[in-house]
């Protein structure tokens, strides 16, 4: 019986590589008939190829020639089209087909597909096989992408580490749901001409003036703490749409017991976290959690973990970059196979008030009038009570339009955001809402597609500054204790070049500028950027005369370098280096409007075992 048993199931196993031989033969001749031409000379897409991946070689003759077979796959008229195999002499290898290193150690069981209803396609009948992992994480996200000359972000990149890519070689199957490892030991340093305590974090509004001792001494500091763990979970509903939850974490947060001299315990920190589902057949995409704000700029569409952000080592990235992570909630809806996004996103709102010439304490602000206004209240419970937390009537509206034509990415955003505070005078008062908001774009032009790309990105507006990453305020009071934003702008611009696939070489310029408005009553001067205030005593060390400085602009130019000089079954190991200057301007006071500026250099080296 047992014989008999193993015998039958030998003759279903077999039956199985016929099918799916057939089912490939099937999607090939649809392919000749639909295109026309030799299936020879058919161009393979770039668009989210898939890897067949047979790994038992004993039923597979093409397997026992020492053959990779990819299929690429490509919308056409609204459905899938499988076209024409590819084969290579690279025996037991399967590759995503996106700029990566191909999938190794692959499990040896064999995929369950078929033809599609249509006939046009294969469908994955087996949620948890090696044709769901790679045909639904075409860079960790969708199958398909315009053909833009951008694309996703290449997974072993800095940009793709920086926006949460997940690696190749920590895939887990639970069940029917896919575990996917990522993020990467890091150690980090900077030396710098200026002694800023913020660690690899630039804190630019804390740039010294010469009247403080710190401005003449330099500074060198390091540390492991922005290592990085990540996991993506994702299961696959049906061969179009798939449900998932991310979960990226490092140690950059500073608790009040941190402290450099001992133990250096700094905070296991949330980056992100967050749930998604994609409908990539509907053009449907959904996530709610926190993640990359709806304003950064992105690479892909609009998607999730493919957000353009600078390779740079420092943990602030650049001065003028466009960026938050913060709880949200976003709905997606693409058009065209894909080349043109609409979102929109409601986000946790804040508000970053100056209060220079003003007494505040605790939130509350007393005015030149004697009224009270409260624009928040610091931390209680399991919140920070040294930090405050703003007044906020409604959460920040946020809206974009992506656009991946032939060449290139285009993106245009605006958002809307509503400061909110409470005068009291006596034992009565009232409420204000002030409404702020701003417009912006970003795009990506691939001078040399996979070699070179131009980035750009901007955002203008009212009382939206701290999403620049200088965090210049967002807004400061009248005279009648009522919100007033401030104008800002924040750009950047950069190259990035990729010489081969283990070095990538960038440079950025990037600048964050804030507006003004005050007001001088009972003989004092209040407000941002008052030329009352006095900057006489900014460039005297321990002068005993003032340096307000409130800070007008800051801008910063850098150069950096990555090289993947180990990389292997056993992940890759990275060193980068980065060199960076950074300039502040402050609003003309009373002795004029000194600037000041800071040199750096950074080092870095990285191990990432699941890439």
């Amino acid at each position: 019986m047992s014989r008999l048993q193993a015998a039958q199931a030998h003759v279903q196993e077999e039956q199985r590589a016929i099918n799916h031989d057939m089912a490939v033969l099937k999607a090939e001749i649809a392919r000749h008939h639909s295109a026309g031409t030799s299936a020879s000379h058919a161009p393979a897409s770039h668009d989210g190829q898939l890897a067949a991946a047979r790994p038992d070689a004993r039923s597979d003759v093409r397997a026992e020639h020492g053959e990779r077979i990819t299929t690429a796959s490509a919308r056409r008229h609204g459905g899938k089209t499988a076209e024409a195999p590819q084969f290579t002499n690279a025996p037991g290898e399967m590759t995503a087909a996106s700029g990566t290193e191909p999938l190794r150690g692959t499990t040896a069981r064999r995929d369950r597909v078929s033809l599609s209803p249509t006939g046009r396609g294969l469908v994955d009948a087996d949620k948890g096989s090696e044709l769901a992992v790679v045909g639904h994480r075409a860079e960790d996200v969708l199958v398909h992408f315009a053909e833009n000359g951008v694309g996703p972000h290449p997974r072993e990149t800095l940009g793709a580490q920086a926006a949460g890519a997940v690696g190749d070689h920590g895939v887990f199957h639970l069940g029917p749901v896919t575990l996917m490892l990522g993020g990467f030991v890091d150690t980090a340093a900077v030396l710098e001409n200026r002694h800023v305590a913020s660690d690899t974090f630039n804190f630019w509004q804390d740039m010294p003036y010469p009247n403080e001792p710190r401005y003449h001494t330099n500074n060198f500091d390091g540390g492991a703490r922005y290592s990085r763990l990540s996991l993506l979970a994702r299961g696959n509903i049906d061969s179009e749409s798939t449900i998932s939850g991310f979960f990226e974490s490092d140690f950059g947060a500073g608790a009040v017991t941190t402290d450099p001299y001992e133990s250096n315990s700094y905070s296991f920190r949330m980056r992100q976290a967050y749930l998604a589902y994609d409908d990539t057949k509907a053009g449907w995409h959904f996530l709610a959690g926190q993640a990359w704000s709806l304003l950064t700029p992105g690479r892909a569409g609009i998607v999730a973990r493919q957000e353009s952000l600078p390779e740079t080592i420092e943990a602030s990235m650049l001065a003028g970059q466009t960026w938050s992570r913060q709880w949200q909630v976003r709905i997606v809806k693409d058009f065209f196979h894909h080349r043109l996004w609409t979102a929109l996103s409601i986000e946790n709102p804040a508000t970053l008030y100056d209060t220079t010439g003003f007494s505040a304490s605790n939130g509350a602000v007393s005015m030149p009038n004697g009224s009270i206004v409260t624009i928040g209240q610091n931390g209680v419970g399991l919140t920070n009570d040294t930090a405050n937390f703003s007044n906020e009537i409604a959460p920040d509206v946020i809206g974009k339009v992506a656009y991946d034509p032939i060449w290139g990415h285009y993106e245009m955003e605006g958002i809307l955001h509503f400061p909110h505070d409470r005068v009291t005078m006596g034992n009565t008062g009232h409420n204000n809402t002030a409404i702020g908001g701003g417009a912006g774009g970003s795009m990506i032009l691939p001078l040399i597609p996979g070699k070179v790309e131009l980035r750009m990105a901007g955002l203008a507006g009212w009382g939206i500054n701290r999403y620049g990453s200088v965090l210049l305020p967002d807004a400061t009071l009248k005279a009648n204790g009522s919100p007033d934003p401030l104008f800002g702008v924040q750009a950047q611009a950069g190259i990035i070049a990729h010489p081969n696939p283990r070095i990538d070489v960038y440079g950025y310029f990037g600048t964050q500028r804030v507006g003004h408005s005050y007001f001088n009553q009972n003989g004092g001067s209040h407000g941002y950027g008052n030329p009352g205030y006095s900057n006489a005593g900014c460039l005297q060390e321990l002068s005993a005369l003032s340096c307000t400085a409130n800070t007008r602009g800051v801008s910063e130019v850098t150069l950096g370098a990555w090289w993947r000089f180990f990389k292997g079954k056993f992940g890759t190991v990275e060193a980068g280096t980065q060199l960076a200057y950074a300039r502040r301007q402050i609003w003309s006071g009373i002795g004029g409007d000194p600037h000041t500026s800071m040199s750096q250099i950074f080092f870095d080296f990285r191990y990432l075992p699941f890439q």
